[in-house]
């Protein structure tokens, strides 16, 4: 069992066994039939996953951990916010005729700020600050902007990532840490995918940087399971679990700019069988 299956199966049950009722309340989503998608909550969930110690993949299924590379490059290298530089076909519910998403995700990395620096947007003052001034607390994200959210198709789940460094007493390499701040999640869909492409950014920033990738902190702020998805989910955390994959970077790249997802190395992930046809609410 990898530390990122135990840390899901955990979560699922509490939130199944423990977990607060939607249904008759005031909700946005619809399934696709058009009636109300309630759900099961609970509030603030924390995981912490150490990539020093292994890559937090969950091995009840398949985690597509390429694609989740290529969606997480599209908004954090390519700066877009349009589908059509995506190859992947899971924000086609959210964009508009010309594959447009709004002021949202990639659209607000790419704006320029001005600094006292100069300027520059906001992955690029993140990379300037862990090279220039490791060890500064204000080494953050922010993509969800109050003044665009009416521009916005879908408004940011993830909004947040803060960077912090440390070093280990045993050597002079710096570890980068990263806490990413998620305002809602649909766990079936969507837990394990956030983790694994959050992972790889963090790798990779690391790399480019120079240093280790340490500790992912994961905040939820409303962790649902969808009222359909219960019975999936109830199917899943009981099937067999296996080690947690290798996950390792091209160690040639030392430009952010120049990863693309073949430079995700997979070794030795085993799962268990895809779920398919899973409900999505809209």
């Amino acid at each position: 069992m990898s530390l990122a299956d135990k840390i899901f199966i955990n979560m699922c049950q509490d939130i199944i066994e423990n977990g607060y009722s939607t249904e008759g309340e005031k909700v946005r989503p619809k399934w696709e039939d058009g009636s109300f998608a309630y759900t099961i909550k609970q509030f603030g969930v924390v995981n912490r996953y150490d990539l020093s110690k292994e890559f937090p993949a969950i091995t009840l299924r398949k985690t597509a951990i390429k694609s989740a590379t290529d969606e997480i490059l599209w908004i954090w290298q390519k700066k877009s916010n349009n589908i059509n530089e995506l190859h992947s076909h899971i924000w086609d519910s959210w964009a508009s005729a010309d594959g447009s998403i709004g002021k949202a995700y990639g659209y607000q990395l790419g704006v320029k700020h001005k600094y006292k620096e100069g300027e520059m947007d906001q992955v690029d003052r993140v990379l300037f600050d862990l090279k220039n001034n490791p060890y500064s607390r204000r080494i953050m994200t922010n993509i969800y902007v109050h003044q665009d959210l009416h521009e916005m198709n879908l408004y940011p789940c993830a909004y947040s990532m803060t960077f912090n460094v440390t070093q280990k007493k045993e050597t002079d390499r710096l570890t980068l840490n990263g806490v990413l701040n998620q305002r809602s999640q649909d766990i079936l869909t969507a837990n394990n995918w956030n983790v694994c492409q959050y992972a790889i950014l963090l790798m990779m920033i690391a790399q480019v940087c120079d240093m280790e990738a340490g500790e992912l902190l994961h905040v939820i702020a409303d962790a649902h399971i969808y009222d359909r998805h219960i019975p999936i989910v109830k199917e899943l955390i009981t099937r067999d679990t296996y080690p947690a994959p290798k996950v390792s970077l091209n160690p040639e790249i030392k430009d952010f700019y120049q990863f693309t997802p073949e430079d995700v190395i997979v070794e030795n992930y085993i799962t268990g069988p895809q779920v398919k046809n899973i409900p999505v609410a809209v």
